[in-house]
């Protein structure tokens, strides 16, 4: 039989073996050669695993890690030194191949289904509460005692197995199989950062200098914010690129910032915080903290009956609705809905404009919704953006919303903040499905009272003189 056919035989034999249908100690093909091929290929298997869950739980890039390998390769001395104790213990040298092969059969089935375990309890359909997770990992790991413990009965003596030394040895190698199977150790396949490059050679927030100038910059910039003009329905704009691991936020977010203030007559109004090694020394970063700094003085010095608000925050969005703020070294907290609805509702600010432009971002429309407010998201709530790719300029969202749509609505001079969005919305699903992804569905939510405020809004900002487009 060859090698190929031997390890097909050894593999389904584990399928049945971990699945407690009929099989016997004859079904598998044994040997220092078979077993060699076994863990070679349970080594594919292990690699295979870890892309599928680190792949799925991410909306970044990922690559392979050699590092890691080691980690998985020390498993296998540790279950031949357990498999060797037991022969040796139980006098029964024979023992020590059978073991070692039946053991190693049944990885492929275990690794299929932890993996299904550990993408299905983050999937945003299923969603567990934590006293059900547990009830599925602690029936995952009794299964693979129940496991070992049937192939230590096919294939042990029962005289031997029963004795107090046969007991102890038997207690020992599940002991030894379950901790080294269950121990933490590094997946080889992680998330990588696009700008890594960038950021590994730019300077770093923890660098003495660039951190002692943050809380100068962000006030800076606050006092230089114009005041408001009575009577006059003034735009101003807040936006955040909140993920130093990708460029294209903070590029786009420059886009959109000077669209505002050249067509949208915000010139002097607008704020910026970007997390970015090329930013980090001019535009103060993107925080918790200096969102909800910016939005109480922009609450301050805003007529929050007259003026509007139109909010810009682009980023890495989570199935647990959390907007990524990353800017390694520093642990930033991301932003849920509830922090985020708490900051505008504490800034007093009445009418607003938000655009969230992340992935599963449709989460956050619930929570900000009211009878003042426009909000219009990059996707829904079950689904991905694209585009934040290293070398893009724009997410696909914000390219035809911003770039596209609203700057040429600026140019027939209707300045439509929803018809820019269905104008956006119809671009990107024609982009996603010649591409073959999947939609990511962008979604607006528009109050009654905020649609008459666009209005009266839109009519002011078409009687100013256009610029040339």
């Amino acid at each position: 039989m060859n090698i190929l056919a031997s390890l097909a035989r050894n593999v389904l034999a584990g399928f049945r073996l971990a699945l407690f249908l009929p099989v016997s100690r004859d079904d598998f093909r044994i040997g220092a050669e078979h077993y060699a091929v076994l863990a070679f290929f349970n080594l594919l298997v292990w690699c295979g695993g870890s892309y599928v869950r680190t792949a799925l739980g991410t909306d970044l890039p990922v690559e392979f890690v050699p590092s890691a390998v080691p980690q998985v390769l020390a498993f296998i001395p540790g279950i031949l030194l357990a498999c060797l104790i037991l022969s040796r213990v139980l006098r029964e040298d024979a023992l020590f191949p059978v073991l070692a092969v039946m053991l190693a059969s049944t990885d492929l089935l275990f690794e299929i289904i932890g993996s299904v375990i550990y993408v299905g309890v983050d999937a945003e359909w299923f969603e567990p509460s934590d006293l059900a997770r547990l009830a599925i990992y602690s029936v995952y790991v009794l299964w693979a005692i129940a496991s070992v413990l049937r192939t230590l009965v096919l294939v042990v003596p029962r005289p031997a197995l029963r004795s107090a030394r046969g007991a102890c040895a038997a207690v020992l190698l599940m002991a030894m199989v379950l901790l080294l199977a269950y121990a933490p150790r590094s997946e080889p396949w992680v998330e990588v950062d696009d700008d890594e490059s960038v950021e590994a050679t730019g300077p770093s927030p923890m660098q003495e200098e660039y951190f002692h100038l943050q809380g100068s910059l962000l006030g800076r910039d606050l006092d230089r914010l114009s005041p408001q003009r009575p009577g006059i329905p003034d735009l101003y704009f807040l936006g955040a690129a909140a993920d130093a691991r990708q460029e294209t936020f903070v590029r786009e977010l420059s886009v959109v910032r000077k669209l505002m203030e050249d067509r949208f007559d915000a010139d002097g109004r607008t704020i910026a915080l970007m997390n970015h090694a090329s930013t980090l020394g001019a535009v103060p970063i993107a925080s918790v903290s200096n969102l909800r700094m910016s939005l109480a003085q922009f609450g301050e010095i805003m007529n929050v009956d007259e003026d509007v608000l139109v909010l810009f925050l682009t980023t890495h969005g989570s199935p647990q609705y959390e907007l990524s703020f990353e800017f390694a070294p520093l642990q930033l907290r991301p932003v849920n809905p509830t922090v985020l609805a708490r900051m505008l509702a504490d800034s007093g600010i009445k009418w607003k404009v938000i655009v969230l432009s992340a992935c599963y971002s449709g989460g956050f429309i619930e929570a900000l919704k009211d009878d003042n407010t426009l909000v219009i998201t990059a996707a829904d709530a079950t689904h991905t953006s694209f585009g934040c790719e290293a070398a893009s300029d724009f997410t696909w969202f914000s390219k035809a919303y911003f770039d596209e749509a609203l700057r040429e609505e600026a140019d027939r001079g209707s300045f439509s903040f929803t018809g820019a969005f269905e104008r956006a919305k119809a671009a990107v699903t024609e982009r996603e499905k010649a591409g073959g992804y999947e939609p990511s569905n962008p979604q607006m939510f528009v109050g009654n009272a905020m649609r008459d405020k666009l209005k009266s809004l839109e009519a002011r900002l078409a009687g100013m003189p256009r610029p040339a487009p």
